[in-house]
């Protein structure tokens, strides 16, 4: 072999290492670009130590669907100790869908607390403001504690706050039928999203300031509750599964 072909096989072997690098770094320059960031998580918890609601189980399903179609994985318990601080670490949100009673021991309540501190989000949805009426943290997280209600029926519901993502697709009044509840606390530093109009329904017991869905920032993180979703059918409403997504998202944070 002479010098001449030497000379041009150790250039043509650097041009194939070269060419190698760059395509190697080009792939993972716009791979990375295109990689969505990490998949969000919330963990649906629905268990009950009380009256139990029909609907749960319409509930998980709308939930379950809703993190498929907007790109967050959803993973269900009714089981207490998933509520703790090492498996709290893989989600951003903690949803209470009409839980009811005391269902979480210290050692949950704790892990909660901390969840929340780290910056996370919760989301309570119809009677979870029956759930641990004693805690006061969580009451005032929650923003309420249910008192009662009056027999299913139409009302109407006007939307205070049309800029939050769970209410700004909603009409200006939306008529529909639930499970009207009574709070015998509400939080007065929550931010309304929605009012009833005691005078379209009977069995109100709060007057002109009678709200039914809230959210506010609390304790290091954030919290969203709505009354609504007393039956299964309310979760194949389109309005009303947005105002959940709206909350969901809210919760989880940007």
């Amino acid at each position: 072999m002479n010098l001449l072909s030497s000379i041009k096989k150790s250039f043509l072997f650097t041009s194939i290492l070269l060419t190698s690098f760059f395509l190697v770094s080009f792939y993972q320059k716009n791979t990375e670009e295109i990689t969505p960031a990490k998949t969000k998580k919330v963990l649906l918890f629905s268990k009950t130590n009380g009256f139990r609601h029909e609907s749960i189980t319409a509930g998980i399903a709308a939930i379950k669907k809703l993190g498929q179609e907007n790109h967050f994985l959803v993973d269900a318990t009714e089981d207490s100790l998933a509520i703790n601080s090492k498996n709290l670490k893989q989600y951003q949100a903690v949803i209470f869908l009409s839980a009811s009673g005391h269902v979480l021991g210290e050692d949950q309540k704790l892990a909660l607390q901390k969840f929340i501190q780290k910056g996370n989000g919760f989301v309570g949805i119809h009677s979870a403001t029956n759930c641990e009426p004693d805690w006061s943290w969580y009451t005032q997280m929650i923003g309420g504690i249910f008192e009662g209600h009056p027999e299913p029926q139409d009302a109407k519901l006007i939307i205070v706050n049309h800029e939050h993502p769970s209410t700004k697709h909603l009409p200006a009044t939306w008529e529909r039928k639930d499970e009207w509840y009574n709070f015998k606390y509400l939080n007065p530093d929550v931010n309304v999203l929605i009012k009833i109009d005691e005078s379209s329904y009977k069995g109100g017991k709060h007057g002109d300031n009678h709200p039914l869905a809230w959210y506010h920032e609390y304790d290091g993180g954030r919290a969203f509750y709505t009354a609504l979703g007393h039956s299964p059918e309310s979760y194949n409403d389109p309005l009303f599964t947005q105002h959940l997504l709206g909350g969901i998202t809210y919760a989880m944070g940007k």
